[in-house]
């Protein structure tokens, strides 16, 4: 299987299954004396394991990380830095019924067509357990930002919409102080009532993750194929069930004319480079190049395909019967993408942001 690996300097590579004995990276590009400590991913870790609240997966993974190279007396190396999480809360069990079964709205299909052989617990390397290391990787990648860059800056991340309920305010502050990553404290109980609803029908549902990044300087990105916003969108679109990326107004600009959509611009001595926009229709990215405004995308998260509701489906010998998915599983899925989607973000703004050093440093 090849397509394990992202990024042009700094790069992230990973390895391991859902019921494997661990999961793990590789990520090259770290820049040598840049201080690190295993608690500084650890912390990263924590805002994305299951378990944590009633609205996510009761599967209890600690998921404690080790580093395994690249990093000396509490500073990079400059050499790969390999990272290691072992699987501890495996329950294989209770994926025995559905050996022979191809779950809807899952891999197994396309896995099994193509490889003629698939890792049935918990999807294997289909599963979002996955994205632990992606968030270990974007905590290596604000290591790296912070190094370069010398003013403020910030990435975040927040669940606008959870079924059909959406958010109607943004508050950085709010995000972390509620189990649904949410900007708006106003939407929170609308928020549960929704998965409350998913949980007692035996369902899921989706969500919109929106992030935002400020701070970042004009420039970034390669034109003409490896543009910031192509490169961004391949990022977040990689992360498990995400089925649509938007950047700035996203589809909605197709409703606007040209005069609507267009970022005014106007002479700022206070701002980054001496100017000012009126607006942000394009979500900081121009030309594939960064603008230095806030670059803002969205990301569409499908409900969770594990639902403990029978679905009609074949089995591997192409007879027809039905499958109901037992286990641990998020009632929505896009909740704990939120430190995935802000690590994916940083991922891709470190690549280029080395990639442009490299050339006109």
């Amino acid at each position: 299987m090849s397509g394990n690996g992202f990024g042009e300097i700094f790069r992230l590579t990973s390895f391991g299954e859902s019921h494997g004995c661990a999961i793990g990276c590789v990520v090259e590009g770290v820049p040598a004396r840049i201080p690190l400590d295993v608690s500084d991913i650890q912390s990263a870790l924590d805002r994305r394991r299951p378990g944590q609240s009633a609205f996510t997966t009761q599967r209890k993974e600690p998921d404690t990380v080790r580093i395994l190279s690249g990093v000396f007396n509490g500073l990079t190396t400059g050499t790969p830095i390999g990272l290691l999480i072992q699987n501890e809360d495996r329950h294989s069990s209770d994926y025995a019924e559905i050996a022979d079964k191809f779950r809807p709205a899952h891999a197994d299909l396309p896995y099994f067509l193509k490889y003629g052989n698939r890792d049935y617990r918990g999807g294997g390397r289909a599963s979002a357990r996955e994205t632990a290391m992606r968030v270990a990787a974007g905590v290596l990648a604000c290591k790296v930002l912070e190094h370069f860059i010398k003013t403020p800056f910030n990435i975040t991340a927040g669940v606008i919409q959870i079924g059909n309920e959406k958010a109607t305010a943004w508050n950085d502050t709010e995000i972390n102080k509620n189990p649904f990553f949410c900007p708006d404290v106003s939407a929170l109980p609308r928020f549960e009532a929704v998965l409350n609803q998913a949980k007692e029908n035996k369902n899921s549902v989706g969500a919109v993750i929106e992030i935002r990044a400020s701070g970042f300087p004009a420039g970034l990105g390669e034109p003409v194929y490896d543009r910031l916003d192509a490169d961004l969108a391949k990022a977040l679109m990689s992360i498990n069930a995400v089925k649509g990326v938007e950047i700035g107004d996203g589809f909605d600009a197709a409703a606007l004319t040209g005069t609507e959509n267009a970022d005014e611009m106007y002479a700022d001595p206070t701002a980054l480079n001496g100017i000012g926009f009126k607006s942000n229709h394009a979500g900081g990215i121009l030309g594939g190049l960064s603008t230095g405004q806030p670059i803002i995308a969205r990301i569409a998260v499908k409900p969770t395909p594990s639902v403990a509701t029978e679905l009609k489906t074949v089995t591997t010998d192409r007879k027809e019967t039905t499958v109901c998915t037992t286990g641990r599983h998020d009632p929505c899925v896009g909740i704990r993408a939120v430190p995935v989607a802000e690590a994916m973000t940083a991922c891709v703004l470190a690549d280029h942001l080395l990639r442009f050093r490299a050339q006109y440093a």
